[in-house]
C-alpha cells in the first residue's frame, strides 16, 4: 500500500481520470451510469475514523464491479485503520493531519497472517494450507 502524507497530497493522476466519492454515493449507481468507465483512480472519503462506510465502497469497487485501478483512502486515516483498508482493496491512503507515517511499516509487520480471506488473500487461512499440502 502506498502511504501518502498529508502534506504530500498533491499528485496528479497523470494521463487517467480521478473521481471522488462521498461516502453516502451508492457505488452500484455509479457503476450503472458508466461515472467508473476510464477512471484509473477513485478516492474515497472517511469524513471520521469511525464512520466505516467506504470500506463498503471499496469491497463493492473491487469484488462487484471489477475496478483495478488505484483506490485512495483520504480523510480522517489513521494508521491504526490502515492493515483493514489494504485489507478492503485501497492501495494507497493519504493520513491524515498530524499523523506521521513513520509507525506505518510497523503497523503492517505487527500482523503476519489472517483467518480470514480478504481482497488481498481471497481464501481462509485453512483453505492456504490445504493448497500447500497439495502442492
Amino acid at each position: 500500500m502506498k502511504i501518502i502524507a498529508a502534506n504530500e497530497d498533491s499528485e496528479p493522476a497523470g494521463d487517467g481520470k480521478v473521481l471522488q466519492i462521498a461516502n453516502d454515493a451508492d457505488v452500484a449507481e455509479l457503476a450503472k451510469s458508466g461515472a467508473l468507465e476510464g477512471v484509473t483512480r477513485i478516492e474515497l472519503q472517511f469524513p471520521k475514523f469511525t464512520d466505516g462506510r467506504a470500506y463498503s465502497q471499496a469491497v463493492l469497487l473491487r469484488r462487484r464491479h471489477k475496478f483495478a485501478g488505484d483506490l485512495r483512502a483520504t480523510g480522517d486515516v489513521l494508521i491504526d485503520t490502515l492493515v483493514h483498508m489494504e485489507r478492503s482493496g485501497f492501495t494507497s491512503a493519504v493520513l491524515a493531519e498530524g499523523v506521521s507515517p513513520d509507525a506505518v511499516e510497523r503497523q503492517f509487520a505487527r500482523y503476519a497472517t489472517f483467518y480470514q480471506g480478504d481482497m488481498l488473500e481471497p481464501r481462509p487461512h485453512f483453505a492456504r494450507d490445504r493448497a500447500l499440502e497439495a502442492a
